[in-house]
């Protein structure tokens, strides 16, 4: 299916504003001058026991013009897009790199990028945007609907986010892109309440978010590039009962048992320890009064044994339906992927431009992104993944292989230090594994360990048939904060010996 950006963001002064801006810098001696025009809709629909909770299509619109002046960041922005507020933001913007001179920061220096040119669109069969509220509430209610039709069922929530991102881009060496992404997250919660006690369990579906339209959350078997639709009518028949389970599962024995982690649960445990503690602004020290710092710090690349020889970790921009996967970065550097983790050894980092520069690298790999015209581009998490393993095993066979074991699908609360280190995670579905074979539930499950200590254990890595994109709409960084969608895919895999305490009897103390 041919996609195009939207006629309507076209149709805004785009060349006009990019001309404008960086002539204007280039006049007032800027070294490097960058133009980002953005505009980002989103939508929103809740539905409680099939009835509309709430709504909201919000559109955030604006004009960004970044500079470099004697080695000093300037930045200034508008919700106005025309050539003369461009033209006036440049004054705006080196005044401000200009008035930072004097403070003494380190002088600004940017890796080296080739031109690029070019318009790209994200891989979806249908805009959420082009299909009427009244369906999307529909589908939701009629999904909550099922669900309180079940005795186990007490509750139901129903929610669906959209977000379609425009983003037109031009700076001084001659790159000039424009590009539009889609992504959609669609969750449905069944909720069970003791009508005696008042407590209450919970269960959701695990279909993770995708940089994918309508088609992902129906279920439909459009597709694009051959990517598999997700069965939302295989998991939500089975939800009321692995809630009814749930509410009468034993509480987990603390002690020391072999995982089998679905991708649904172990994408999350990638993101915080792995994706986090990876960026180089962070291991930098950058980030030490807002998000932390890292245990994964420079000195240590190419020796750091990070985990297991099994693990492998890549970070892109390019994987099909991520969320964080662009045409060009904020600061227009052409979407890559690399190696962050390989045979188990630190070997690589996310960076922006300055950071490269800083590090001594040729080129950054394109990990800069603003979350608005309002804000400037920062180092942002790209898609960080675990690789499957080769011929690998199905997650049967996993599961076959583990003699006393726990069995974690879904992603649920977590904790972690702020160096990445010492973290507990807890999730949604937790199986027994007696002798190869799931043996019921069980619940307040949370397993707890060091980084390290936990990727070390990793002693088998699920093949392709098990591997899952998952990730987060909410990802929070930066001064002012900043929120950014990512991906994280990863097979199921076997780590030996986790510590695992009984969340329960944790909060009672």
């Amino acid at each position: 299916m041919s996609r195009s950006v939207d006629p309507e963001f076209l149709a805004l002064p785009l060349d006009a504003c990019s001309d404008a801006a960086l002539s204007r810098a280039r006049e007032l001696g800027a070294s490097h001058a960058d133009v980002r025009v953005v505009s980002i809709l989103t939508s929103y629909t809740r539905v409680r026991d099939a009835r509309l909770e709430g709504a909201l299509l919000d559109e955030d619109r604006g004009l960004a013009v970044r500079v470099v002046v004697d080695g000093c960041w300037g930045f200034a922005a508008s919700d106005r897009i025309d050539a003369d507020t461009a033209r006036s933001l440049a004054d705006r913007a080196v005044e401000l790199a200009r008035i930072s001179a004097p403070l003494g920061t380190a002088r600004v220096e940017l890796a080296p990028e080739p031109v690029h040119v070019g318009t790209w669109v994200s891989a979806y069969a249908v805009d959420p945007f082009a299909v009427h509220e009244a369906e999307r509430l529909e589908l939701l209610a009629a999904r909550s609907a099922a669900l309180n039709a079940h005795a186990a069922v007490s509750h139901s929530t129903a929610t669906l986010r959209s977000v379609k991102e425009r983003v037109h881009y031009a700076d001084l060496g001659g790159t000039r892109t424009t590009q539009q992404r889609v992504r959609v997250e669609c969750d449905i919660t069944a909720i069970a309440v003791d009508p005696t006690t008042g407590s209450f369990e919970t269960m959701a579906t695990t279909a993770p978010p995708a940089g994918r339209g309508w088609e992902y959350v129906t279920g439909d078997a459009a597709t694009v590039g051959g990517a598999r639709a997700w069965d939302w009518a295989e998991e939500l028949a089975a939800l009321p009962e692995n809630l009814r389970e749930k509410t009468l599962a034993p509480s987990v024995e603390p002690g020391r048992y072999d995982l089998v982690i679905h991708p649904t649960n172990l994408w999350l445990t990638i993101h915080e320890s792995i994706g986090h503690a990876t960026e180089l602004d962070r291991a930098l020290g950058y980030e030490a009064n807002y998000a932390g710092t890292s245990f994964a710090t420079p000195d240590r690349l190419g020796s750091l044994q990070y985990g297991s020889p099994l693990m492998n970790i890549v970070g892109d921009r390019v994987v099909q339906h991520g969320l964080s996967t662009v045409g060009w970065d904020d600061e227009g550097v052409a979407a890559q992927s690399w190696d962050i983790v390989r045979d188990g050894v630190l070997v690589g980092y996310q960076l922006d431009r300055s950071m490269a520069a800083e590090f001594g690298l040729p080129r950054s790999n394109g990990c800069a992104y603003a979350d608005s015209a309002g804000h400037t581009a920062i180092q942002r998490m790209p898609n960080v993944s675990l690789r499957p393993a080769p011929d690998g095993p199905d997650l049967e066979s996993l599961i076959g292989g583990v003699e006393d074991g726990i069995y974690v699908v879904g992603d649920k609360s977590w904790s972690i230090d702020m160096q990445r280190f010492n973290f507990q995670f807890t999730g949604q579905r937790f199986h027994r594994i007696r002798g190869g074979r799931l043996a019921g539930q069980l619940k307040d499950v949370a397993y707890q360990a060091t980084t390290t200590d936990f990727w070390g254990s990793m002693r088998a890595v699920g093949g392709e048939s098990t591997y899952l994109l998952g990730g987060a709409f909410n990802c929070g960084k930066g001064q002012p904060g900043q929120v950014a969608a990512v991906s994280h895919g990863c097979p199921a895999a076997v780590f030996e010996s986790v510590n695992v305490l009984n969340s329960a009897q944790e909060a009672g103390r």
